[in-house]
C-alpha cells in the first residue's frame, strides 16, 4: 500500500461538505467510513453507501436517513456527485471505476472529513498508538463543559454512542490517520501527538521518514493555535525539541520531569487507573478514569492538556474522565457466558498488544488469558514478526486467524501460520485457524470458567465477540477447557 499524493487533491479548505452534492462513500461500515456517512447526513447531506456485509453501524446511518446498497454495483452511483473511498479500497474497485467512467468527483475520506473540517477550529489527534481513545477523551470532555463540538472518532465512545457528530460548536475533532500519509491535508488548530514507533514502514522506509511526516504534519498546525505531545516517547520529545526551537508553542504530559503536565503515582486495578497530576509544577490533584490501564492514563493527559489550554475548567475534565465509559473496540467487555468473560480490543501493533494483554491479565484476576487474534496487514505481520510473537506471548492460550489485508499479497510462508509458530507457547497452547466460522469451537474447547477472552486485532475480529459469547453460552460447561490437539 503506497502513501497517498497529495498532489493529486485538491487543497483542503476549498470546498465544504455541503459543496460535495450528493455522497456515496464506499465500504461504508466500517468505524472511519461510517462516522464520515454519520457527519454527512446529520448535516443534511443526501448520503449512500455500499457494503457486502452487515456491520454494526449500518442500520444507524439507515435511520438517519443513508441509502445502503448491500452490493458493489454501477447503479450504486446513479445521482451521486462525489465519491469517497479509504486507503482500503482498490483502485480499480468497480465503483471506483464507474465513477471515473461518469467523471464524478473522486475524494479520498480525509480529503472528504477536511471539507467537512472547514470553518471550525480542528482538535485533531496523531500518533501510533492512543488516536481513538485520546480524540473520545477530549470529545467528552468538551461536551462535558458545554463547548458541543464535532466529532469524528475511529471508535464509538460507550456513553455517547456514536462515532460522529455535528456540533453547534466551533471545535471539530477528529483522527489524523498517519498510515497513508492522509493526515497531511489537514490544518489543525491543536495537533497531539500521542506517541511516534515505528509503524506504517512500507510507506515510509523506515522510522525517520516516519518522523519526518510527524514533523510536517506538526508543521502545519495553526500558529495561533499549539502542539501537545508526550514526554515519555522518544520520537514525539524530538519532535517536541525540533518545533520548540522553530518558535512553536508545544505543551509536552507524561513521568518525565520536565512535562507540563507530569503524571505521578500511577495505578492501575480492575477498578480503573488514578494518578496524581502537575500541571505546570503546580498540583492539579488525583485524576481518575473507571478504565483500567496505564496507557489509558497517558492518553487522559494528553486530552486535559488540549482542553485546559483551549480553556475548559481543570475541574470540568477530572469530572468528564472519572465517567469515561470507555471506547467500543477499546478494552470493551462484550459479555459473560458460562463462567468466561469476553473482551474485544482494537490493538494490532505489537506495542498496543503488550499493553492491552498487560491490562487484561490485571482483570483476569487469576483467570487464564485467551487471546483471540487477527493480524492486520501482511507486511506489518512480516515485519514484526517477533514483536508481534512476544507480545501474543503474554496470553495462556493464543488462536491466530489469517492476516486481514484489503489488496496485499501474502507471499510464502507469510502470515498467521508463520505467526503462530513464532509464539513462545507450548504447541497445544497455541494454533492457527484460518476458517472464521471454526473460532467459535475452538474458544470452547479451549475456555475454562473463571478465564478470560479477548478478541483483538484487524477490524473483522470485532464481529467474532458475539459469535463467542453465543458458542459459549450452547457449551456444556464441562466440555471447556479440553484443549484440542489442533495442528498449527
Amino acid at each position: 500500500m503506497a502513501g497517498l499524493n497529495i498532489a493529486d487533491f485538491t487543497p483542503a479548505g476549498i470546498l465544504a461538505a455541503e459543496d460535495l452534492g450528493k455522497v456515496h462513500l464506499i465500504g461504508v461500515g466500517g468505524v472511519g467510513m461510517s462516522g464520515l456517512a454519520r457527519l454527512l447526513l446529520t448535516r443534511g447531506i443526501p448520503t449512500s453507501g455500499s457494503e457486502l456485509r452487515e456491520w454494526p453501524a449500518l442500520a444507524g446511518l439507515r435511520a438517519l436517513g443513508g441509502t445502503i446498497h448491500m452490493q458493489h454495483v454501477p447503479a450504486n452511483l446513479d445521482g451521486v456527485d462525489t465519491v469517497v473511498y479509504s486507503t482500503a479500497i482498490p483502485q480499480d474497485h468497480l465503483e471506483l471505476e464507474e465513477a471515473r467512467r461518469r467523471g464524478l468527483r473522486i475524494m479520498h475520506r480525509s480529503e472528504a472529513l477536511a471539507a467537512a473540517m472547514t470553518g471550525r477550529r480542528t482538535v485533531a489527534v496523531a500518533g501510533t498508538h492512543g488516536k481513538t481513545t485520546t480524540t473520545s477523551m477530549i470529545t467528552l470532555i468538551l461536551q462535558h463543559a458545554g463547548f458541543d463540538p464535532s466529532f469524528v472518532i475511529g471508535g464509538e465512545i460507550s456513553e455517547v454512542g456514536s462515532n460522529a457528530h455535528h456540533g453547534s460548536g466551533d471545535l471539530f475533532v477528529a483522527e489524523a490517520d498517519e498510515s497513508d500519509r492522509s493526515f497531511l491535508l489537514y490544518r489543525p488548530f491543536v495537533s497531539i501527538i500521542t506517541n511516534i514507533d515505528a509503524d506504517h514502514l512500507n510507506t515510509y522506509g523506515d522510522l525517520a521518514g516516519l518522523e519526518a511526516a510527524f514533523l510536517e504534519y506538526a508543521r502545519l498546525t495553526d500558529p495561533a493555535g499549539f502542539i501537545v505531545t508526550c514526554a515519555d516517547n522518544d520520537g514525539t520529545r524530538r519532535l517536541a525539541e525540533t518545533l520548540r526551537a522553530e518558535g512553536r508553542t508545544v505543551l509536552t504530559y507524561g513521568t518525565a520531569a520536565d512535562a507540563d503536565l507530569r503524571l505521578s503515582d500511577i495505578s492501575s486495578s480492575v477498578l480503573g487507573v488514578r494518578y496524581r497530576a502537575a500541571l505546570r509544577g503546580q498540583d492539579a490533584g488525583e485524576i481518575r478514569l473507571p478504565v483500567p490501564g496505564g496507557h489509558f492514563g497517558l492518553n487522559s493527559a494528553a486530552a486535559v492538556l488540549a482542553a485546559v489550554e483551549l480553556g475548559v475548567p481543570l475541574r470540568d475534565t477530572v469530572e468528564a474522565l472519572a465517567v469515561f465509559p470507555g471506547v467500543r473496540r477499546r478494552f470493551e467487555r462484550k459479555g459473560v457466558a458460562n463462567g468466561v468473560v469476553v473482551y474485544d480490543e482494537y490493538a494490532y501493533h505489537p506495542v498496543s498488544v503488550t499493553a492491552a494483554l498487560e491490562t487484561l491479565r490485571e482483570v483476569a484476576s487469576g483467570g487464564r488469558l485467551v487471546v483471540v487474534f487477527q493480524p492486520y496487514r501482511v507486511y506489518r505481520t512480516r515485519d514484526m514478526e517477533a514483536e508481534l510473537a512476544a507480545a501474543l506471548g503474554l496470553a495462556d492460550e493464543a488462536i491466530i486467524l489469517e492476516v486481514f489485508g484489503p489488496g496485499e499479497t501474502r507471499g510464502p510462508g507469510e502470515g498467521g501460520v508463520a505467526l503462530t509458530a513464532a509464539i513462545d507457547l507450548p504447541a497445544a497452547h497455541k494454533v492457527f485457524v484460518p476458517d472464521w466460522d471454526a473460532v467459535p469451537a475452538e474458544v470452547v474447547r479451549r475456555a475454562h470458567p473463571g478465564d478470560l477472552v479477548v478478541t483483538m486485532g484487524a477490524p473483522p475480529s470485532s464481529l467474532l465477540g458475539d459469535e463467542l459469547l453465543a458458542a459459549l453460552t450452547a457449551a456444556d460447561p464441562a466440555v471447556g477447557g479440553s484443549v484440542s490437539p489442533v495442528a498449527g
